[in-house]
């Protein structure tokens, strides 16, 4: 099903060059600094439960593209918040898989899968109809063995550090039981605080109350509120954290005088807030989080530009992360403005920008992280994760940040089997990049070689603190 030489240059010269660099790269451990896969795994060690709950119910990339042709959410055994009945089969949800393969045809998804079923489970056939019950079995017997559990699956994988994303009202108990067990595999969380910093949230008020109790802290001012923050993060560093990570709708930055930011801590904090105040208390709350960074050393990571939850029906049954969250468009320059004006030339911290916005890339981002300290652009992410975006990234960005202004790759999955695949990916991509600056004589071929390591393995490293 893989062709040794698959994404590398149709040109014979370009592609000899790019199977040389990757030679010395693909067998790298991986660096996963940013994810969503869940500790709990890794904590309990327990066997997966079937195929359809490895591979289909919690990837949105699969269950979203199911669900656009017609299937039901409910019979691909994705949960539903108010506990209502979903299939439980995994056969039933694994049939339905196989059933429409062809859905996948020339996505990443398709290529993710493929590598999955190949390298892992010695798979060399396309799923179907036919044969998706004997595909089952394969899988689910192999799942029940102790070479497939999710600690021994790590270790195979060949993965270095792994970072999950929790929440700061997140206790962290699967991380401290992977750390008593005496388990060599590197899990480390992320500081995550949109719950508790997006006052348009779900549950927002109630998400605060439970932010002070933990926190141990009176959050009835703004310097409380911010103590709070100090002290989870630094539990969560503790814990091994060396990010943060915001999802905002935008981009926006804030730097108020103290006694606007305390009047608006007011309006948030009672739950009074206009949706304008709500997005000027978000971006408040950006400046805020770089400002503690300078302290404690956390990365922080912006990730913007997604309008969550588009599909509101789908939203009120399932929750979040259901595969509706769509691609905007994002301003960056006037956005930033504010932090950086403040600390962007601070050359001990990074801000790693991401976007979902391709447009921004050369004009916007690129000359910001090519001339700012601070800044760091992210790999290609969500929707741009695939051959073309990965190499529209590398075309737009190098000319004006180069690459040591970026930060390497990371998979960003909750989809543990395609982490793997994900990397192996970007490592042909950025192999068959760097072979075209080779051949058209912009590269020496042993800087190509270095900087096939560092897109693959250091730059993550470096720039995580890892």
């Amino acid at each position: 099903m893989m062709h040794p030489d698959r994404l590398f240059p149709v040109d014979p010269a370009t592609r000899a060059i790019a199977r040389s660099l990757y030679q010395n790269v693909r067998d790298l451990p991986i660096v996963s600094p940013h994810g969503h896969t869940d500790p709990r795994w890794f904590a309990l060690n327990e066997p997966f439960a079937d195929p359809a709950t490895l591979f289909v119910v919690p990837d949105h990339y699969v269950f979203r593209m199911l669900m656009s042709q017609g299937n039901r959410l409910e019979d691909l055994g994705v949960p539903r918040r108010d506990g209502g009945a979903v299939e439980t089969d995994g056969r039933k949800i694994w049939r339905i898989f196989c059933e429409n393969w062809k859905l996948f045809r020339g996505t990443p998804s398709r290529m993710w899968l493929t590598h999955a079923f190949e390298t892992l489970f010695g798979i060399t056939e396309a799923p179907s109809a036919v044969n998706a019950d004997r595909l089952y079995d394969l899988i689910d017997d192999r799942l029940k063995q102790p070479e497939f559990r999710p600690r021994a699956l790590f270790e195979r994988m060949n993965i270095e550090v792994i970072a999950t994303t929790e929440s700061p009202l997140d206790d962290l108990r699967h991380h401290a039981a992977i750390r008593a067990s005496g388990w060599k595999g590197r899990v480390i969380t992320a500081y995550r605080p949109d719950p508790v910093v997006d006052p348009e949230a779900r549950g927002f008020l109630d998400a605060l109350a439970a932010f002070a109790a933990i926190a141990d802290v009176d959050i009835g001012t703004f310097d409380g509120y911010l103590e709070a923050h100090r002290r989870r993060r630094a539990f969560f560093k503790s814990m091994g954290a060396t990010s943060t990570d915001h999802g905002h709708p935008t981009a926006a930055t804030a730097d108020l005088p103290k006694p606007e930011a305390e009047a608006l801590w007011a309006k948030v904090r009672r739950g009074e807030a206009t949706a304008a105040e709500a997005e000027l208390f978000r971006a408040q709350m950006l400046t805020e989080m770089v400002r503690m960074s300078l302290d404690d050393g956390l990365v922080v990571q912006i990730h913007p530009g997604a309008f969550r939850n588009h599909n509101a029906g789908v939203f009120e049954a399932f929750g979040p992360d259901k595969g509706g969250d769509i691609p905007t468009r994002t301003d960056y320059v006037r956005a930033l403005k504010p932090l950086l004006d403040r600390f962007g030339n601070e050359r001990g911290l990074s801000v790693i920008l991401f976007t979902l916005d391709e447009t921004a890339y050369s004009r916007e981002l690129a000359p910001l992280a090519g001339h700012y300290p601070l800044l760091k652009l992210g790999p290609a992410w969500w929707f741009h994760d695939s051959p073309e975006g990965m190499r529209r990234y590398r075309e737009q960005v190098t000319e004006t940040a180069g690459f040591y202004n970026t930060v390497g790759f990371n998979d960003d999955t909750r989809a543990f089997p395609s982490i793997p695949a994900r990397h192996d990916v970007s490592r042909r991509i950025d192999c068959g990049f760097l072979a075209e600056l080779v051949v058209t004589h912009r590269l020496e071929e042993g800087e190509a070689h270095d900087l096939a390591r560092e897109l693959a393995h250091d730059l993550a490293t470096a720039a995580y603190r890892l």
